[in-house]
């Protein structure tokens, strides 16, 4: 396999473990990247870039831009948005959705453990999202409180000991 050949294979896998891929690479159709070994129509970032740019110092239309780029014009806006608050790493993609819990905050873990420490047996995920919707008035699903509960009873388990 040639170095080449190589080092895109490289960059590619790279691309796709950071989630950085140009969802329709055949849709660039921007001169910059069809002759160029250094701009590269699969590299999401590389393309959001050269898009802004294009429109800012170039004065290229925001619709002509977003075509010839592979992306929409709503989605031109939003990148510029993102680029003006964060800079390049706004860019980059961001994961979607909660970041965090937020149902099931501090204290009403505090409850769900209060709970099960009086409790003769593990309550079920079910009695436990009764019990935290009665007490807190949160709805949580009984798996999410299981897999949030059940770390916070090891460490509170390993301080004890």
């Amino acid at each position: 396999m040639p170095s080449r050949s190589r080092q895109r294979t490289r960059r590619q896998h790279a691309l796709q473990d950071q989630g950085a891929v140009h969802p329709h690479p055949e849709a660039v159709t921007d001169p910059l990247f069809r002759a160029s070994a250094f701009f590269d129509p699969h590299d999401l970032v590389q393309v959001k870039y050269e898009m802004l740019r294009s429109v800012e110092k170039d004065g290229r239309a925001v619709v002509e831009a977003a075509e010839a780029f592979g992306l929409s014009r709503p989605v031109y806006y939003v990148i510029r948005e993102l680029f003006s608050r964060e800079g390049l790493p706004g860019l980059l993609p961001h994961k979607r959705g909660p970041k965090r819990p937020h149902k099931l905050t501090d204290a009403a873990l505090a409850v769900l453990v209060q709970a099960v420490g009086k409790a003769e047996r593990m309550p079920s995920g079910t009695q436990l999202a009764a019990l935290l919707a009665e007490r807190c008035g949160i709805r949580a699903h009984p798996r999410s409180i299981l897999r949030r509960l059940l770390p916070a009873l090891k460490s509170q388990e390993k301080k004890l000991r």
